[in-house]
Order: C-alpha cells, then structure tokens, then sequence
C-alpha cells in the first residue's frame, strides 16, 4: 500500500515539474525575445550607414584608479585603434561623476587618451556588489547581487559583445544568453581559488574564516560544502565565456581548475606603465653608508606591511652587530578610507613598539613625481603580498631600477621574478626570517653586482609594456569578432 502511494505522489510531482520546467523554457525564450526586440530599436548606425558594433564593458568601479581600471582603458584604447566600426560602452555606477570626468580621470591617472568617445551606462543597483550588504554568504551575495546588476545594465543597453572586465563571472551566462551576445572575460583575480577551499578545510582563520567556525568541526564542514557548492556554481557560468583572458600564470591554473575551459583562455598580462619608470636613469650607486628600501603598496590588510616591518626590525637588529650601515625603510601607499588610515597608525605603533619609528618613514598618498624620486634613490624594492594574482608594484620597482624583494608565491614567482636570459632578476622570500637574511644579502654584495641584477630586472619588464598588452589582447579577443 505505501508502494501504492508513493506511486500515486510521484507520478503527478513529475507531470507538475515537467510542466514548469516547460513554463520556464517558454519564460525564457519569451525574455531572449523581448531583449532581442528592444535591441532592434537600439540599434545605432555609424558612417556610410553601416551599423556599429556594440562592445560593453562590465565594469562597476571603473572611476576606482586601480589596476584593473588601467587594463579597462588600455583594452578600450586598443579596440578603437584596431576596429573603426566599434562603439565602446561602459556599464558603471559611478553616478557621482559625468562621462567626461570619467574619461579626464583615466588620462590624468594612467596618461590614456582614447580616440574615439566612449558611452557610459549609468547603473543605479551597484550597492548589490557591495560585501557590506552581506555579512554572512558574502561570495554568494555579491554573485547574485551582480546577477541583478547585469540585467539592470542588460535592459539599459544590449551589446553585440559583452566582456566582464571586473570579475562578475555570474552576468556571463545572462548576456550569452538572454542577450545573444558573443561574451569574454578579464579575470583579475579568482572569486574563489582551490587555496580558499584547503584553508577552510585545515579549518584556518583566513579569508574571512571566523574563529567560531574554525573552532566547530560541524561549522567548518558546512562552510566546506558551501564553498564546493559555489566554486561548482563558478566554474558552471565561467564555462559560458567564449573568451578568458587572465592576468597571471598563478590565476591561469585556478581558472582552468575551476572552468575547464582551456581551449579558449590565455594569458594577458595586465599592461604597466614601464616606460615611465625606465625614464629614470640608471647610474651606478654612490659611495654612501645610507640605503634605502622601499615598498609601494596600498595599505590594505593583504599587503602585509607588518612583515615588514618586523624584517626590517630584524634586519636593523643584525647590521648594526657587523657594520655601521645607515637603513631607512619608506612605506608609500594609498589610504581608501578611514580603516586604511587606522591601519596605519597601528602601523606607526608597531614601529615604536620594535624601536624602529626614527628608521621608517610613511608616505601616504603622495604625487607621482615623489614616488619617482624615492625609487630612483632606493636599494630595494620590498613587496610581501602572499599570493598577489600579479603584481603590478613589482613591475615597476624592477623598472624604476630598484632590486627586487618579493613574496615567494603568486605572479611576482610564476612570472615576474624569474630568470630573464638566464640571468637573475631579483629575489623572493616567505617570511620575517627570510626577508632579513635576504635584505642583509642584498646589501652585502658589490654595487656593481646590484647593478648587473637591476639592469637585468629592467630588461625584463618589456614583457609587461603597453605595447605587449596590446598585441596580446587584440589576438585574445579576436574571436569575438569573427
């Protein structure tokens, strides 16, 4: 009889579900329809009548200054001066500024001036990518808020060809195929890397890891299935992408890991402002007992200024046994906000506390021509991220001429401090012990010997030009455009 029953209850639940699977496929393909209506009303003809193709960039935060906003004009730039049938759009939510402005700040920041205008589509829901707005199931959140986004941007406007410039995999699968459109990708950074899935699994406090779930095998467990779920979920709409570009060959082997997608991803290294750097000029070091080392870096969290610090601590602690050396450390950086400024007064305490304050100098948000000048004074580049995706900081401290010391993980060791020509490039180390016995290396050898590593470091950084980032980027995207 329970046979019976449950026979009876299945049979109507499968005809119930067939039946709105079939509602959401006619939903669907109702919604492509419309879409695809509303595209034919927008359609704009360029000279001769011929009609433009439409190429958007999703990029939320494309007024920040960053990294990333440096390869979004870069790839903007490099679309106008190789396609003239183009018409370049931006999907932002940077309300508080015109499209002028936008435009002035990307070359007053980054020198880039684009030869065509550019069309901004003005998003008014961007507070749903925010990690504030969700406290717990923050990746989760922040995927499906940028779901919410990209029809926001998808309704306001449908491009012919859709790249995801910021990292919101999630909005792939809705312009591929809601909006038909050919769609590509610029992954910075992963949302979420295989390394993230083993520190909640070794039950860790990074990433966000509260001690409640560390401490609680139960918690640790559920966070763990979660964390599989959406990196399943991730590599699913990740997979949608006709195009991936990457920045690094650290984020390539997360991507094709999580996406599968080998066939169609490649390695774009993000385009840094080398030439700049390499305008300083490169002279042998002066006969003089003081050195310099200097770190670029935001002061945010994952940058590590305290190890540092306490290297440099360390470092001060064992010269002064062997030799009367003169070591100043510079600290220069951008502060955001409030809880970067806080974070550099704890900073300044642990300075005090270590007895180092007269030895290291802040230099917060300073002007470009002053960075300049520290790095073309400096001995050492210092930059202690683990796992930094890429490593635009190193880049130009090996352009600047400084000799680099980076951390032994991340694009600074799969790419950026490796041998060039079979020669060294710079150094790496892991921790405050390492850091010390590397600076005290450093400084031990001859500067001719510095100078050999720093003219080597220079000849490198090419592969890192704008120049490079064109060529590479036009073969990644072609496809697209076929």
């Amino acid at each position: 009889s329970c046979f019976r029953l449950l026979c009876s209850l299945l049979i109507p639940a499968l005809f119930l579900s067939g039946i709105l699977c079939v509602c959401l496929v006619i939903l669907l393909w109702g919604i492509r329809l419309w879409i695809q209506q509303r595209k034919k009303k927008l359609i704009s003809t360029g000279k001769e009548g011929s009609r433009s193709l439409v190429v958007a960039f999703f990029h939320p935060y494309c007024n920040a200054g960053g990294g990333g906003e440096r390869v979004l004009w870069c790839a903007i730039r490099t679309l106008q001066k190789k396609y003239r049938n183009v018409t370049c759009v931006v999907y932002t939510g940077d309300r508080d500024a015109t499209g002028e402005e936008i435009v002035e700040g990307a070359f007053r920041r980054f020198n880039i001036k684009l030869t065509h205008p550019v069309k901004f589509v003005f998003l008014e829901k961007r507070y749903l990518v925010e990690a504030s707005l969700y406290p717990y199931f923050t990746l989760l959140g922040q995927s499906l808020g940028s779901v919410l986004l990209g029809w926001e941007a998808l309704l306001k406007c449908v491009p012919d060809i859709y790249i995801d410039s910021m990292g919101y995999a999630f909005t792939l699968p809705l312009f591929k195929y809601l909006g038909c459109c050919r769609v590509g990708c610029y992954v910075h950074y992963p949302t979420i890397s295989t390394e993230m899935l083993s520190v909640v699994r070794n039950q860790d406090t990074r990433f966000n890891n509260a001690a409640f779930i560390t401490s609680s095998p139960l918690f640790s467990k559920f966070k763990l299935v979660y964390y599989y779920f959406f990196a399943f979920m991730y590599g699913l709409v990740g997979s949608c992408s006709d195009v991936v570009m990457v920045n690094s060959s650290w984020t390539l082997n997360h991507i094709l890991a999580l996406w599968r997608a080998a066939a169609c991803t490649s390695v774009v290294y993000p385009p840094c402002d080398v030439q700049t750097f390499l305008d300083i000029p490169l002279e042998e070091e002066k006969s003089n007992s003081v050195y310099s080392i200097v770190s670029v870096s935001q002061f945010r969290p994952e940058k590590d200024h305290p190890l540092q610090i306490r290297a440099f601590a360390k470092l001060l602690k064992e010269m002064r046994l062997d030799q009367q050396l003169q070591l100043k450390l510079i600290l220069i950086g951008g502060c955001r906000n409030q809880q970067d400024e806080d974070r550099v007064k704890n900073l300044k305490g642990l300075c005090e506390e270590l007895g180092v304050s007269n030895d290291v100098m802040f230099r917060i948000n300073i002007p470009f021509a002053e960075l300049k000048r520290h790095l073309a004074e400096a001995t050492v580049g210092l930059h202690t991220m683990w796992n930094e995706h890429f490593g635009i900081g190193v880049v130009e401290c090996m352009a600047a001429g400084t000799v680099i010391l980076a951390h032994n993980s991340g694009g600074p060791k799969l790419d950026i401090v490796v041998p060039y020509e079979g020669q060294i490039t710079g150094f790496l180390a892991e921790n405050v012990d390492s850091y010390a016995e590397m600076m005290a290396y450093i400084l031990s050898l001859s500067p001719e010997k510095r100078l050999e590593i720093r003219e080597n470091a220079r000849r490198s950084v090419h592969r890192f030009s704008d120049q490079h980032f064109e060529e590479t980027f036009l073969l990644s995207v072609e496809p697209l455009f076929k």
